[in-house]
């Protein structure tokens, strides 16, 4: 006989518990969601890439200054060699008139010599194969000829040097021309990217911004009081320069800049130095090796260059106790930093 048991009710105080605890889950999730939302890895990924560009913008304006660096030193030497063009060309003028004045003379007395018709002729320089015809002339006249035909010769090869020159600049103008565009289209790009975030974002990143200047503050005032070690490197220029630096704090960086109102990072050393009366080159691959390499960042002393990243696109001044005094990146101002937490690799220091 089948039994007739009377199905199980359901327990409403354990029914009452999940209904209030799925509605109590549900508002907390949706509180969550509004209040407090999960970060956008998206975000994150945009952030990183506007950091990324703005790290190659400062690897691509390194090039840019060693192409504006060339371009300049060939300008120089292209002038220069048009200048001695123009000086050998007037001293060739002189001695033709000289030859021309000879050939008039001997015309007049009876006839042309005919060295010095060779020597008018459309291929002058071919009188020296035949240098039996010197006896022709007097030896004032074989002296000055002598002297024109060598100062010919000279005259053409300055030409071509001064033509090569020109060709090697219009190249180097061509490469500077390209940096430039390479170094504000990965900036524009940077902007294109900054301007996806959201207002809480770009605050965020302007406060980070903030806290890197703050700490920079107090790493001046311990370098004041001498906190950070006070012996310079080197000599005294290096302290200058160190000084000249240090009195820098707070400027822009600007790609290119060289003083005194912004700088890039070799344009902060190069303009340091030469306000101590040293010459420093003007990248940071050249300033490598420009002096005593320090392979240890322990043996480092203030005012010691200090070189960063592998490809050696990033250089700034020892401030002691482990910090780096320099212009780091776009949008940001010339400080000191820990160079531990400034993301680049220590590479060696350098004492000028």
């Amino acid at each position: 006989m089948a039994s007739h048991r009377r199905p199980k009710q359901p327990r409403h105080g354990y029914t009452s518990v999940l209904t209030a605890t799925a509605a109590v889950t549900v508002a907390l999730s949706a509180q969550s969601a509004s209040a407090d939302p999960l970060p956008d890895p998206n975000k994150k990924g945009v952030q990183a890439q506007i950091d990324r560009l703005y790290e190659q913008a400062t690897q691509a304006t390194e090039k840019y200054n060693g192409a504006k660096e060339s371009a300049g030193k060939l300008q120089k030497e292209a002038d220069n060699l048009h200048e001695e063009v123009v000086r050998k060309q007037a001293a060739l003028n002189e001695l033709r008139q000289q030859l021309g004045s000879a050939a008039t003379a001997q015309y007049r007395s009876g006839g042309l010599d005919p060295s010095l018709q060779l020597l008018l002729s459309a291929d002058p320089d071919a009188y020296l194969d035949q240098a039996s015809g010197l006896d022709r002339l007097s030896a004032r006249q074989s002296d000055t000829l002598q002297r024109f035909l060598s100062q010919q010769r000279a005259l053409q090869q300055q030409r071509a040097q001064a033509a090569k020159k020109l060709g090697s600049l219009q190249e180097t103008r061509k490469e500077l021309g390209s940096k430039k565009e390479e170094i504000q289209g990965k900036l524009a790009e940077a902007q294109r990217l900054l301007n996806t975030l959201t207002a809480e974002e770009r605050a965020e990143r302007a406060a980070t911004e903030e806290r890197a200047n703050r700490a920079s503050e107090r790493t001046e005032l311990a370098s004041q009081q001498g906190e950070l070690g006070n012996e310079a490197s080197g000599s005294g220029r290096a302290a200058a320069a160190f000084n000249a630096a240090k009195s820098k704090v707070g400027m822009p960086y600007v790609w290119g800049a060289t003083g005194p109102g912004s700088f890039d990072c070799s344009g902060l050393t190069s303009w340091a130095f030469q306000q101590a009366n040293v010459s420093l080159p003007r990248t940071s691959q050249a300033q490598a090796n420009a002096g005593t390499r320090i392979n240890s960042i322990g043996a480092l002393k203030p005012g010691d260059l200090v070189i960063m990243r592998t490809d050696l696109s990033h250089v700034g001044f020892y401030a002691g106790n482990g910090q780096i005094l320099h212009a780091p990146k776009p949008g940001a101002q010339v400080r000191y930093e820990s160079m531990a937490r400034s993301g680049m690799p220590f590479m060696w220091g350098v004492r000028i």
